[in-house]
C-alpha cells in the first residue's frame, strides 16, 4: 500500500512539472528599435510583452503593452538548431512604410515563433530589431 502511494505521488508530481514547464514557455518579450506592423497593427518603437495561447505547434500570438492588447495573430512555434544567440524580432521588408514583424526569437531559447506560417525565415536569420 506505502509503495502505491509513493508512486501516485511520484506520477503527479512529474505531470505537474512537466505542465509547469510547458505553461512557463508562453511569454515572453519583444524590444523594438524600429516601427513595424503586425496584423494591421503598426506597434512603435519600445518595450512589448507577448503571450501565447494553442495546443500545437500553430497558437495565437497576443502582442500587449502593460495590460493593453494591441493586437493578436496567428504564430507557428518554430524549434531552431541551435539556441538563439539574442532576443531578436524578425521582420520583413515592405515596398512602404514600416516592415512588417515576421517573428521573434528568444535568448538561450531553441524556440522561436513564426507569423509568416512559413517557418523558412526562422531558420535562415532574419534581421534582428
Amino acid at each position: 500500500m506505502k509503495f502505491a502511494t509513493v508512486s501516485k505521488s511520484l506520477v503527479l508530481g512529474a505531470a505537474l512539472l512537466f505542465a509547469s514547464g510547458a505553461f512557463a514557455a508562453t511569454k515572453g518579450s519583444l524590444q523594438l528599435n524600429n516601427p513595424v506592423t503586425v496584423n494591421g497593427t503598426t506597434l512603435k518603437p519600445g518595450e512589448y510583452k507577448l503571450q501565447w495561447e494553442g495546443a500545437g505547434p500553430d497558437v495565437e500570438l497576443s502582442i500587449m503593452q502593460g495590460k493593453n492588447v494591441l493586437t493578436k495573430v496567428p504564430a507557428h512555434v518554430v524549434e531552431l538548431q541551435t539556441p538563439a544567440a539574442n532576443d531578436a524580432a524578425v521582420t520583413q521588408k515592405n515596398a512602404s512604410g514600416p516592415n512588417s514583424l515576421a517573428g521573434v526569437r528568444f535568448q538561450g531559447k531553441k524556440l522561436a515563433l513564426d507569423i509568416t506560417g512559413s517557418g523558412g525565415g526562422m531558420q535562415a536569420g532574419g534581421s534582428g530589431q
